[in-house]
């Protein structure tokens, strides 16, 4: 760029401006569109995010229901992990054509985990023991008939009333 120039800067200026306006616009389209689906090892879960993480859908297979509670919920968490770091890096590889190089793309990088990160933390859904579930509860025994009760009594007799002044001074 010449300094001396103020038209081709001008015009420089201008043409950075319209990339910048079109990767702007490319990122818009294309981040609405971003999801990522991803299915359970085993099958039993899909899950599916939104570029925000956010569930968008959740469908469970025919196996999820013989996991029982513990690893079925353990499989919804981890399947909707893997899902939401492919749609961080769809994000990621979005934002690239604007921010890469900047302090705001480090972050965002940053904040995506690594698979060895995840590796630490271990496969939950396989460390998981096939515990039984529990027994449901016994329908409670029938009772026999309750005894008849006596009326309430109602009203106090006078000699109740004069015992009650004794403790209250008013």
């Amino acid at each position: 760029m010449n300094p001396a120039n103020p038209t081709q800067w001008v015009e420089e200026y201008e043409a950075k401006l319209a990339d910048l306006k079109k990767k702007s616009e490319d990122l818009t389209e294309n981040f609405a569109a971003a999801s990522a689906t991803v299915t359970s090892k085993d099958g039993s879960v899909t899950v599916t995010v939104g570029p925000n993480g956010g569930l968008q859908n959740l469908q469970l297979g025919h196996r999820a229901v013989e996991l029982g509670a513990a690893r079925l919920t353990a499989a919804i968490l981890e399947t909707a992990r893997q899902a939401q770091k492919q749609a961080a890096l769809q994000v990621l590889e979005l934002f690239k054509p604007l921010g890469e190089g900047t302090e705001a793309y480090q972050m965002v990088s940053d904040s995506i985990p690594d698979d060895e990160d995840a590796e630490e933390t271990g496969d939950t859904y396989d460390e998981i023991d096939d515990e039984p579930e529990p027994a449901p509860a016994a329908p409670p025994a029938s009772r026999p008939a309750a005894a008849p009760q006596p009326p309430p009594v109602r009203g106090r007799s006078r000699a109740d009333d004069d015992d009650d002044d004794d403790n209250q001074p008013w």
